[in-house]
This record gives C-alpha cells, structure tokens and sequence, in this order.
C-alpha cells in the first residue's frame, strides 16, 4: 500500500467491494468520506475516532452552559458542570478551568478532538489524586548528582 492511498479522505463506494483493506486503512488513520451515486456520502472512521468526536461534543455542551451563565465567577461556573474540580487548590481551580478551555479552543479550531480530552482528562485525574491524598508527603530530593552510564 502506497502512502498517497493512505493519505486519500474520499473512496468510491465500490472501492468497499474491490479495495476493502485499503479503504479500512484509511479510515483507521482518520474518517474518509465513501461517495455513492444514489445517495449521499457516508462517512467511515475507527471507534476511537468516534468516541474522541462524541466527548468532545459533551465537553462542548459543558463549556456552552459555562460560557452563557452570568452567575459567579468562570470557576464557579467551571466546578459547576466539573465538580472534580473541588479537590484543586483555588490557584489550580483557575489554572485547570483556563487550561481547558484553551485546549478546548485548540481542539474546535483544528478539529483534533485529543487536545481538549486529554487536557480535561490530566486535570481529572490530578484532582482524584489530591483527593486521594497523593502529593502530600514531602518529597526528599537528592543533593548529589549521579552519573548514570549508557547501557
């Protein structure tokens, strides 16, 4: 297989019977539209791709609800529809709420769905390891430098 077939977004219906592989290729590196003549285009991607398209769709609906209530302060509103957020400190609260809506941004704009669900994700999870109690020990740093040799 050739890398400009792996690179094609469009295929011919018929192209499903006789090239198959190549087809599902394609659609396993990104959605390719398969075009018929009595109908209209269909649109074929890998399940991952639908899951990233659909959570960001959530996290749309989310940010849409934060964006057009007036009520309190964009964290407020951002612990709201996120309550996760409460195990953050009120400085990590105002970074994880900018932070997401920056990659939120970045995603809707490049249409890369991974950008604002891996941002939401990391903050997700960092609030359950502060709440968890993770972090809380103090951490002993080494004062020598050690010299590691190549393997």
């Amino acid at each position: 297989m050739s890398a400009l077939s792996q690179s094609r977004t469009t295929f011919q219906s018929s192209e499903l019977s006789r090239a198959s592989a190549e087809v599902f290729a394609a659609a396993t590196d990104h959605p390719v539209e398969v075009t018929r003549r009595d109908g209209e285009s269909l649109v074929l991607m890998s399940e991952s791709a639908d899951r990233a398209r659909t959570a960001l769709l959530e996290l749309a609906v989310k940010l849409v609800a934060v964006s057009t209530n007036t009520d309190g302060t964009l964290v407020t509103r951002m612990i709201d529809r996120f309550p996760w957020m409460l195990a953050l400190s009120t400085a990590d609260q105002q970074t994880c709420a900018n932070d997401i809506l920056t990659a939120a941004r970045a995603s809707f704009a490049t249409n890369q769905p991974h950008l604002a669900i891996a941002e939401l994700t990391a903050w997700r999870e960092t609030a359950t390891a502060v709440a968890a109690g993770l972090g809380r020990e103090p951490v002993e740093w080494l004062d020598e430098t050690l010299v590691v040799e190549l393997p």
